[in-house]
């Protein structure tokens, strides 16, 4: 394997503190057998291209033994690879030469649930009612005159009950899909086991963990009711996510669970770290979470929310600067993820919504603190949103409707037919079908053309990484002066000043008195002695 300028791994502690993590949908990144599916062999061949584009970090989405019911997200075997995705040694191989390249890797874990396959759950079938088996997950005696009725009214964030009744009577819980029972995280034996899990992939080198669920682990005694669900009310449960308490989100007990796993992290070189997938119902709820004794960060996912506005964006970023400041962590933005409709297509799809997705991601690059991107945002990719339904493989699909698989289709390296180099030469294999417009939005189409979305990336990511403004010890956010709809803030390194406009006014906006641009989304034009910012659009201005 060959790359131009390789850079070796760091030993900073502090890397993830300042970091732009690229996320890897394993099934849809890049295919080395043939088969149709994303495998780390191809993640391997691929390091090169992403070392290229400028990031620091790779979040691997699950490539665990896993039934596949939910992606990966269902895992059978945290301490083994689906020979899907390949073997040991081939993340092994990957790994090393990831750090070869100076990127780190971050992996999934998946802890509030385990697949129904999972040897402690097959085994908890097996045993009966008051077993020390079943005492691992949480199965209940149902309501009703002969316990026909579930143990309350939880519904699963998928849609429809969140209990499934098993051959003896007994209900078992299943915030998610009823393949993924939900551990019973006040046993010590889950603890145990899950502290293990990290010390095996730790052992293996990887830099970082992502928690899934990471608010979910813990729910409250008793298993009290909420008191609604999408029956009664029409309003699903679900719906409270980060706006409301449930009894089985975000419980205060769960943060004895991070504080119980910092100090292994701790344990290992390199500034080992993990991330929260946490949702909370206020900023300071999810704070907590973060800290020098809990976790190093959690996905600020109030930016991936905000509308196409500046009050809502300013709103957003002050919130999360200030809860940074209290937590004394940096915050983490996210523009889009595995389990969200792209933000091209989010922000209205199109060449509108592409203009304001390569603005919002020189608003966000600017910031400080740690960035996450989803693959292909670099390439411009919207949402998939006509695949046919018998192609989807999404879960919550057959229970509500909504999927998730329009972003998740394979991303385009190169060709004029689908699927654009996913797979080796020859091969027309694909799980999810790539429409004909993305032959030019491959990374082999963009890639040297100046103003394409690539291109920009690479750009913004290269600057982000040089200059004295945007490292992770440089100035805070100061906000300017600006008419309305435009952001404008500057960050300063001694005598450097770096200034980010974002022009969300609906016109034109005149940008004076900010220095040269280093960086812009659209194409500035000259008026007298500023530059005139399009409607849309964001640029980088520097001033020594």
């Amino acid at each position: 394997m060959t790359v131009s300028n390789p850079s070796p791994l760091t030993s900073d502690d502090d890397w993830w503190r300042s970091a732009v993590v690229y996320q890897v949908y394993v099934r849809s990144f890049a295919d080395s057998n043939g088969d149709g599916v994303g495998d780390l062999q191809g993640i391997r061949e691929r390091l090169p291209y992403l070392h290229d584009l400028g990031v620091d970090a790779l979040w691997l989405t699950p490539f665990y033994t896993s039934p596949m019911i939910d992606g990966g997200y269902d895992v059978a075997d945290y301490r083994d690879v689906d020979p899907m995705f390949g073997t040991l040694a081939d993340f092994d191989a990957m790994i090393t030469d990831a750090h070869a390249l100076g990127l780190r890797i971050i992996v999934d874990l998946v802890p509030n649930h385990t697949s129904s396959a999972h040897p402690w759950f097959q085994a908890a079938l097996a045993a009966g009612p008051g077993s020390a088996e079943r005492a691992r997950y949480l199965f209940a005696e149902g309501k009703g005159a002969n316990g026909e009725l579930p143990p309350n009214d939880w519904e699963s964030i998928f849609g429809g009950p969140a209990w499934t009744r098993i051959d003896d009577g007994q209900w078992y819980l299943h915030l998610f899909d009823p393949a993924q029972p939900d551990l019973n995280w006040r046993h010590p034996e889950v603890r145990a086991e899950f502290e293990g899990v990290l010390r095996f992939w730790l052992d293996r080198g990887v830099d970082g963990f992502r928690i899934d669920v990471a608010h979910g682990m813990i729910k409250a005694e008793g298993l009290p009711d909420v008191g609604f669900n999408s029956m009664t009310t029409g309003q699903r449960q679900a719906e409270l996510l980060g706006k409301g308490r449930l009894p089985y989100f975000d419980q205060d007990e769960v943060h004895d669970i991070y504080r119980a796993w910092r100090p292994i992290l701790d344990s290992y070189p390199g500034g080992r770290m993990a991330v929260a997938e946490a949702w909370a119902e206020t900023p300071q709820r999810l704070a907590r979470y973060i800290g020098p004794d809990e976790l190093h960060q959690a996905f600020s996912f109030d930016f991936l929310d905000a509308t196409w506005s500046a009050d809502s964006f300013r709103k957003v970023i002050d919130t999360a600067l200030a809860e940074s400041t209290i937590v004394g962590a940096p915050t983490t933005w996210v523009l889009s993820n595995h389990d969200k409709q792209r933000h091209v297509t989010r922000y209205g799809d199109g060449a509108e919504g592409l203009r304001r997705a390569r603005a919002a991601t020189l608003l966000m690059l600017a910031l400080p603190g740690c960035a996450y991107l989803y693959q292909g945002e670099e390439l411009g990719l919207p949402e998939v949103l006509d695949l046919p339904d018998e192609l989807r493989q999404d879960p919550a699909f057959l229970r509500t409707g909504e999927s998730r698989d329009g972003c998740r289709v394979p991303i385009p390296w190169s060709g004029e037919l689908a699927p654009y180099g996913f797979g080796p030469a020859g091969s027309e294999l694909s799980w999810l079908p790539a429409p004909a417009t993305w032959r030019a939005l491959s990374v082999a189409a963009q890639s040297g053309v100046p103003g394409s979305t690539l291109e920009l990336y690479r750009t913004a990511l290269r600057i982000r990484r040089e200059h004295p403004a945007l490292a992770a010890d440089a100035g805070e956010v100061t906000w300017l002066e600006a008419g309305p709809g435009v952001l404008a803030f500057s960050r300063t390194a001694g005598d450097t000043v770096l200034t980010c406009v974002v022009n969300i006014s609906g016109a034109p906006a005149l940008v004076d008195g900010y220095g040269a641009p280093i960086a812009a989304s659209e194409p500035l034009t000259g008026q007298g002695s500023g530059h005139l910012l399009r409607v849309d659009a964001a640029a980088w201005f520097e001033r020594s």
